[in-house]
């Protein structure tokens, strides 16, 4: 199943190119903030699922183009997020002016970090550069892996029975010193869509392939066959250390082939059996402050 979140926080399930709206169903009220729509129906699946898979059979839809598709979760408890998860993103780094740093630094190793909730946006959102002279901000093309129960310390074994299911993720970066939350957590830097798409429709974890285009040009590619820290590994490391609720996002980390956008550029993730989507990036004016001149020679990371 594609479950949707559209139109001021109504959800809904995507059947081919129709959208049907089970908003009630869902137990939400459009437009209530904070935005928990998903969140709730996540929490509420094993309740309110099978009256979703009644509807899909028996209710009218409308054109999925005549809706405007959010976030598909817009208020996670958390954004868990895995850096340098790959060996050829970590060599590109490498060549780039970071060695010492990036060359011992992979999620195996070091962990994850946490990324702003209000970073997230959807696939009709544009992806906002904050204004800073003489940065690079860099596209970071990820799986996105929405998690459906509350629980801690997973094993290996129980970890597919937390995925409730998979988005398009980008993780959007600017290169430099500071700390990274700070440079990943720009309102728009985390957008995600264009639905989340169900477990059930994955067949293997270990199999997923995922594309990144700019401008047409493909940049990214790889399969999650090649993460250091694989999905079952990520949810049993974070739940480690926390407490995972429904509707957390993780973000499975970048392969090779990061680069800067630029005002005008179009990005299209593409991720096999999950979706994808199509993202304008525009020059922003909101973002600058001293603390960006500190460290202008950053390090690429």
């Amino acid at each position: 199943m594609k479950l949707v979140t559209f139109d001021n926080g109504r959800i809904g399930i995507v059947d081919g190119d129709r959208v049907i709206d089970v908003s009630d169903l869902a137990g939400v009220q459009p437009g209530v903030w904070p935005p928990v729509g998903m969140v709730r129906l996540i929490a509420d699946w094993k309740e309110r699922g099978p009256t979703l898979l009644d509807a899909l059979a028996h209710r009218e839809g409308r054109p999925l183009a005549d809706v405007r598709l959010e976030a598909p979760v817009q208020w996670p408890n958390k954004v868990i997020a895995f850096p340098a998860n790959y060996h050829a993103h970590i060599d590109e780094m490498k060549q780039g002016g970071a060695s010492g740093v990036i060359s011992t630094f992979k999620a195996s190793g070091q962990g994850f970090f946490l990324k702003a909730n209000s970073s997230l946006s959807g696939p009709a959102d544009d992806i906002m550069l904050p204004p800073l002279v003489g940065r690079e901000i860099h596209h970071e093309c990820e799986l996105g892996i929405v998690i459906g129960k509350r629980g801690r310390a997973a094993t290996r074994a129980e970890s597919r029975d937390y995925v409730f299911g998979f988005t398009c993720l980008l993780d959007m970066v600017v290169r430099g010193k500071e700390e990274r939350v700070m440079r990943k957590s720009f309102d728009t830097f985390c957008p995600t869509g264009p639905w989340i798409t169900t477990a059930d429709e994955i067949a293997d974890f270990d199999n997923i392939e995922m594309r990144l285009f700019v401008n047409g040009e493909e940049r990214q590619r790889a399969t999650t066959k090649n993460l250091i820290v694989d999905v079952p590994e990520m949810i049993a490391m974070s739940s480690a250390v926390m407490t995972l609720e429904p509707g957390d996002i993780i973000a499975s980390g970048t392969p090779a082939g990061v680069g800067p956008v630029e005002d005008g550029d179009v990005l299209e993730i593409v991720i096999d059996g999950v979706g994808s989507m199509e993202l304008h990036v525009r020059q922003g004016e909101v973002g600058d402050h001293p603390v960006w001149d500190e460290a202008k020679a950053g390090l690429a990371v």
